[in-house]
């Protein structure tokens, strides 16, 4: 039984680390059922994040969103600071992700699992997971960030 979990938990290490590295779109819905379920706030009728959510989804995640009518306080209290602000914050794991940040950047930090608060995409940068559109997208980075202020780019989309 010891060598199925150990061969059980490499092979889904192996997935998600497939799947960061950008050579899959996704580890697939069958593997997701193995992945952390995100539990995600939005300001009431916010349409960008539900798409962002459908993203997520679209990765193999299990998403909850929900209405939050106090968001900023929300995101103070998890530590988010507020030049990282996004559209939503969201839970997964011990990590707080906040704003628009690809479904493959969280299998990522899901599978480094750095010694940080989370992720973060600020604003709503056209091109990102959620804020598709028509014509030339912005260049954005995603931004790791820490308890203590520290930040440092985790990837970067141009």
């Amino acid at each position: 039984m010891e060598n199925f979990v150990m061969n059980r938990r490499a092979s889904l290490f192996s997935l998600v680390a497939i799947a960061a590295s950008g050579l899959v779109p996704s580890v697939g819905l069958a593997a997701g059922d193995a992945l952390p379920t995100v539990k995600a706030y939005r300001n009431p009728g916010c349409g960008c994040c539900e798409k962002w959510a459908g993203r997520m989804k679209q990765a193999g995640f299990d998403i909850v969103m929900e209405d939050d009518n106090d968001l900023a306080g929300r995101k103070e209290k998890l530590g988010v600071p507020a030049e990282l602000s996004g559209c939503h914050t969201a839970l997964i794991a011990d990590y707080v992700i906040e704003g628009h940040v690809p479904p493959k950047d969280i299998l990522r930090l899901l599978a480094e699992k750095p010694d940080a608060l989370g992720l973060a995409v600020p604003g709503m940068p056209v091109g990102s997971p959620g804020m598709e559109a028509a014509g030339d997208a912005d260049v954005y980075n995603v931004i790791q960030f820490d308890r203590k202020g520290s930040q440092r780019v985790f990837a970067r989309y141009t």
